[in-house]
């Protein structure tokens, strides 16, 4: 919650990696290691996941989608405590974590032999839920006092490279995050598109919609492995998108 005034910070379910990734970055703070090093390393994590949710190792395969939850929070962290801030680094955190929610629910329809069409809806459930969370969060962020400025509500073209990357970088990466998911960014803006100029959300309200966020959705997703119901996580994402039926509302209602 670093990025938002004191009055406007809550409790984020999906944050609860936060003190680990903390700590590592702390430790890692003089090391030659880079926050995309810690991008990286989280992908790898997730493949890891995969191959343990393949063979049939539903707790090891929760471990470490847990710990791709706890790196991915790090390399946002390492890049605040060397002060090197990175529009490629964003782009590719992002591309990855929609890559490996395709890749775990695909490995849960190979697994499970579940209908193809309903691990797509799932699929869809998922990253429509994650954009509304993101969505509102950075709303919050641009009202915010004491806000740093850096938040965007939707990106169009390719921003300036920032020191130590490079522009064809940043603009090859940002039209692959464009591609995946812009159209995600305008559902939700068709849905609530009077959010923008609507009040700043109460800290409640973002404690109850961080449920949507990635870290929350992969602890869901880990708890089910682990419970051996492993069936039930593609339904379960699937009527999980029934709460933009509460969320979008209360919003509104809200003003």
């Amino acid at each position: 919650m670093s990025k938002l005034a004191p009055s406007d910070r809550f409790i984020d379910l999906s944050d609860y990696g936060r003190p680990l990734a903390s700590y590592a970055a702390t430790k890692l703070q003089h090391s030659p290691v880079t926050p995309i090093h810690l991008t990286f390393l989280f992908g790898v994590s997730g493949l890891v996941a995969i191959c343990f949710l393949l063979a049939g190792e539903f707790v090891l395969a929760g471990i470490f989608l847990l710990l791709k939850s706890v790196i991915d929070a790090a390399d946002g962290e390492l890049s605040r405590v060397k002060n090197t801030p990175s529009h490629s680094g964003r782009y590719l955190d992002s591309i990855f974590d929609m890559l490996l929610n395709l890749l775990i629910l695909l490995a849960v329809q190979h697994y499970t032999s579940e209908n193809m069409w309903l691990t797509l809806a799932a699929f869809f459930g998922v990253q429509l839920q994650g954009t509304l969370y993101n969505y509102y969060y950075v709303i919050l962020r641009s009202k915010s006092k004491g806000a740093d400025g850096t938040s965007k509500i939707f990106e169009r073209k390719p921003p300036r490279a920032l020191s130590g990357e490079k522009q064809r970088t940043v603009n090859v990466l940002f039209w692959i995050f464009f591609a995946l998911y812009g159209a995600f960014d305008r559902i939700v803006y068709w849905m609530d598109a009077g959010a923008l100029k609507g009040n700043t959300l109460p800290n409640w309200f973002m404690t109850f919609l961080s449920i949507y966020g990635l870290g929350f959705q992969l602890l869901l997703i880990a708890i089910l492995l682990s419970a051996n119901l492993i069936g039930y996580i593609i339904p379960f994402f699937i009527g999980y998108s029934l709460l933009f039926l509460v969320f979008v509302p209360l919003r509104r209602g809200h003003g």
